[in-house]
Order: structure tokens, then sequence, then C-alpha cells
């Protein structure tokens, strides 16, 4: 047993079942043993997931045309600055160099106190904590992380009023037995960047779903992934594996609505994609590249169109009198 894993286990000893929250916030984001605080790389074939170069530099270069596209919408503001949500090791730094970039993670970094420009996030709100819930007898109450001699579930008292309202809000009736993810840290930081940003948009990309297809996931979302495999026990081994939940973005559009944020464009990554290389047909993304490089440079423009470009959304939303991007 791994010294998180010891710890998480004393504590619910000594206090009871804790919140899956409390369970996954320990897991990725304790400063020491945490997933993500962990000195160990999880990317590459040695890792938990494909190396950010199996999608760069295509991937910066589109997102980049579309960025573009974005500040001269915006009339080219001098001091437009893109803030990035989960920058990790920073891939998007370079794609981003024409305008001032701001790195932001969970513990580094912080959003500029007023700005313009656009929030960027790439699978940032699918790995924040999360609460679990269930829908027993006709209430939601909430799921907690016993010990058994193993992390195991044990059925809570009746979820916190918020949670419940989150749910009834953004998602179908609920039907007997169904689990959920109540990503109520998403909607903080929704109303921190509404603060913040005084003109701009807010660029989401992520996996997830809207309320009329969450009746696809009665079990949930909540995923663990290791070495290339994902697995469905999330409560084994904290803070050796990553943990995440499908991202709601009708909470993140209708929340966002109430904050000011206006939805403009909500669509596949592919669509996205296409949109940012179409101007030119792709030639920014082959130009400079050797014959090797030009023929890798497909296989990724590929990769992303038919594998991320289908599985991943992209939710563009504008604050402040922003133009927005035609969209007929």
């Amino acid at each position: 047993m791994n010294p998180l894993a010891e710890a998480l286990r004393d504590e619910i000893r000594r206090d009871g079942p804790i919140s899956f929250h409390r369970f996954m916030q320990a897991a990725l984001y304790d400063p020491v043993h945490g997933y993500y605080r962990r000195t160990h790389d999880p990317f590459g074939k040695q890792g938990d997931f494909y190396t950010a170069e199996q999608i760069q530099p295509v991937f910066g270069i589109l997102m980049a045309a579309r960025m573009r596209a974005l500040y001269r919408e915006m009339g080219a503001p001098p001091d437009f600055t893109v803030v990035e949500l989960g920058a990790g090791r920073r891939e998007m730094a370079e794609a981003f160099s024409e305008w001032r970039y701001v790195p932001v993670d969970l513990d580094a970094g912080a959003l500029p106190e007023r700005f313009r420009g656009v929030v960027f996030s790439n699978e940032f709100f699918d790995a924040l904590p999360v609460e679990a819930v269930a829908y027993l007898d006709g209430c939601f109450r909430e799921l907690r992380v016993g010990w058994e001699e193993r992390f195991v579930w044990v059925t809570g008292p009746p979820a916190r009023a918020a949670a419940a309202d989150y749910l009834r809000r953004y998602f179908p009736p609920p039907q007997e037995g169904a689990l959920y993810e109540v990503n109520l840290d998403a909607l903080a930081w929704l109303e921190r960047i509404a603060r913040a940003l005084e003109t701009g948009f807010v660029w989401t990309i992520d996996y997830g779903y809207t309320r009329a297809e969450s009746v696809r996931f009665p079990r949930g979302t909540l995923m663990s992934y290791r070495r290339h495999q994902a697995g469905e026990d999330v409560l084994d081994d904290p803070g050796a594996k990553d943990i995440t939940a499908h991202v709601c973005f009708t909470a993140l559009e209708e929340h966002g609505a109430r904050l000011g944020l206006e939805t403009v464009r909500f669509e596949t990554l592919a669509q996205t994609l296409l949109a940012a290389g179409e101007p030119d047909q792709f030639a920014a993304v082959l130009a400079g590249a050797t014959p090797a490089e030009e023929s890798r440079r497909r296989l990724q423009l590929k990769s992303l169109l038919f594998g991320m470009g289908e599985t991943f959304r992209t939710l563009l939303q504008r604050v402040g009198g922003a133009l927005a991007p035609d969209t007929k």
C-alpha cells in the first residue's frame, strides 16, 4: 500500500467514510503523493498517456489558427491575453506565443485580475474533483468512500442541497439506481473566469455529454487510467493512476449563461479543426516540413480528425461584447 492510501485509510478509520470529492482531490492533487504531483512522467510509452508530441505540432498549429481568428474578431486588441487552464507541461506555450500567454494550474499561477482575450482549456474540467451521487429510494444520496480491507463505496446521507440542485438543473428526471457525478468545482471556475474576463471568449475542449445524452451513462462516467488502460475501479491504489469524470456541457453552458457567458459554438473537436484548417486547406500544418516530417504530420492530422476529433467536444462562449465569429 502506498503512503497516500495509508493516510486515507487511517483518516477513514479515525473519522468514518469520506466524500469521494475528498478522495479524488487527494488521489490527484495531494502535494506529495497525488497523481499529478508525484515526480513521474505520465506521458509516453512507459507512462499512462500518449505523449503530447504525438499530436504536436499539428494540434498547436490549428489551435493557433483558431485563436488568431478570435483575436481578429475582437479587433486585434494590443493587450490580448491567452490564459490556459491546466497548462501542465506548457505544450501550448509556443503555439500561443504571438500573444501574452498565462499558464494556470490548480496549484500554480492565477487568472489575471482583469483582462481581455481567451481562456483556453484542453482536458481541464474532466480532471476536477467531483462528488459521487446515487438516486436511491426517491432521493439523491451521496456515495462516500469507506475501508473494508480495501477502499469501498458506502451509501451516505442525502446529497447536500447544492449537489441535488445541480442534478435537477442539468440532468433529466432521475431514474432509480442511477449514478451521477456532480462537478461544482467546474461551476466555481466559470465564476472566477466571468469575474476576471472583461471581454473575450472561454474556449473549452473536453469529452462529455449534454443533458439529453446523459441517459447513456446510467452508471456514471468515472474512469481511471494507467499504462494506457482504462478501468472502472477508481478507488484502487489512489495516487498511482489518473481519475476522470466526463464533463456535463449543459452545466457549463447554462451556468455560464447566468454569468453572462453566451454560447457561440458547441461542436465536435473535428469541426473546430476543420474550421481552423479550411482557409488555407491545411497548408500551414505542412509548411516547412521535410518529406518525413510531412508524412508524420499527415498522420497526426488524421488521428486528430478521426480519433480525438470525434470524441472530444468544443464549447466556445463569449463575454463582454466580444464579436462572435460567423457560425452560419
